[in-house]
């Protein structure tokens, strides 16, 4: 199972201070955020992509390469990669050429964005947004998988006989999670592709994300790619530790309370009872995460979001630390003795060639 956080990218005052990061201390913040990750032992980092507003993360890409080439372990991945407003020729290019200056250390996950006035701004319509994401990825899938392309559909222009460069490494294409927060249709795709689903798992009920899970294990099994818990699933979360539960409560609370995303709505209390929102110590954070399992089954990737709502970047590295120090290791321990044998573990660049059919060495006369 792999275990690590993910970014929006959000240029946010600090209640306590008043101050406001400049777009460089948010970006180059990030950069030293995914360093620290690497260094207290997480698995995986993921990076967001908004293009308006208070955000500061409108090239993934960019992020990653950069933060791969600091970096000897750690899995960089995205949350999200627009598959709506974001040609699908572009990611299949940009998204190889990152998988071979990361030596495979990659993946992405797509989402559709739900802020409606970007969308024009790339010539889309959110009116459009499922069916932008079902038409962008069949293709994004096949250029990756065919070495010469024709295809046509209805919202981008034809294709006749195109190669997207670089192809994959080794031949293998990046790993794709599928990432939603309340579509079905998009359990459906990523179970039609037999590709990862992961849900975000912040502002909705567990009861939301085990209906979205097992619409895709179940769908996952009908189109014949395994058994429903052999589905590949992930799971975001937010969390917030100090050693003293009190104390984490005490100092988040200004922060939940004019978040952008959550602020001047329940109290913290409400929403981390409605919510997976963990505040407190590091026990309550081991055993908050390990009673996901009894709605999501045996899952993958285990992401928290840790570095939004303003938080100063000296809080987020002491957060690592403790998640790295005092949380994860009991957790890798604890959902490796649960696991059954015949579930997967979390795909990389090595198990996908591991199960690619070998390629022909035959020779023409």
């Amino acid at each position: 199972m792999q275990f690590g956080i993910f970014t929006v990218g959000d240029v946010t005052t600090d209640p306590t201070t008043g101050r406001t990061p400049t777009e460089h201390e948010r970006i180059k913040a990030t950069v030293a955020i995914a360093r620290k990750a690497e260094e207290v032992g997480l698995d995986v980092m993921a990076f967001g992509q908004h293009h308006n507003p208070p955000f500061a993360a409108s090239s993934p890409t960019t992020t990653m390469a950069f933060v791969a080439a600091q970096t000897e372990r750690l899995i960089l991945s995205t949350s999200t990669t627009l598959i709506t407003t974001t040609d699908p020729v572009r990611i299949a290019e940009d998204y190889a050429q990152l998988q071979h200056l990361a030596d495979g250390r990659m993946d992405l996950m797509l989402g559709r964005g739900n802020t409606g006035p970007v969308y024009p701004w790339f010539g889309r319509d959110i009116r459009d947004g499922i069916e932008l994401a079902v038409e962008n990825y069949a293709l994004l899938h096949r250029l990756w998988r065919e070495d010469v392309v024709s295809w046509q559909g209805k919202h981008r222009t034809p294709l006749q006989g195109f190669t997207s460069t670089p192809r994959p490494l080794d031949g293998v294409p990046p790993f794709v999670w599928h990432g939603s927060i309340r579509s079905p249709e998009i359990a459906e795709q990523a179970a039609f592709y037999g590709d990862g689903f992961f849900s975000n798992h912040i502002f909705w009920p567990a009861s939301h994300t085990a209906q979205m899970i097992r619409l895709y294990r179940r769908r996952f099994e009908h189109y014949g790619h395994g058994t429903a818990d052999q589905a590949i699933v992930g799971l975001g979360g937010q969390v917030f530790m100090r050693r003293n539960s009190q104390d984490a409560v005490n100092e988040f609370r200004p922060y939940f309370d004019n978040a952008p995303v959550y602020g001047h709505g329940p109290s913290l209390e409400e929403f981390s009872s409605a919510t997976p929102l963990t505040v407190g110590s590091p026990q309550q954070v081991i055993e908050r995460t390990l009673s996901f399992r009894e709605y999501a089954g045996d899952y993958q990737r285990q992401l928290w979001l840790m570095d939004h709502a303003g938080l100063p970047l000296k809080t987020v590295l002491e957060q690592l630390d403790l998640l790295g120090e005092e949380v994860v290791p009991v957790l890798r321990k604890e959902f490796a003795a649960l696991r059954p044998a015949h579930v997967p573990e979390a795909p990389t660049h090595a198990s996908l060639m591991a199960a690619a059919p070998p390629q022909s060495t035959e020779v023409s006369a």
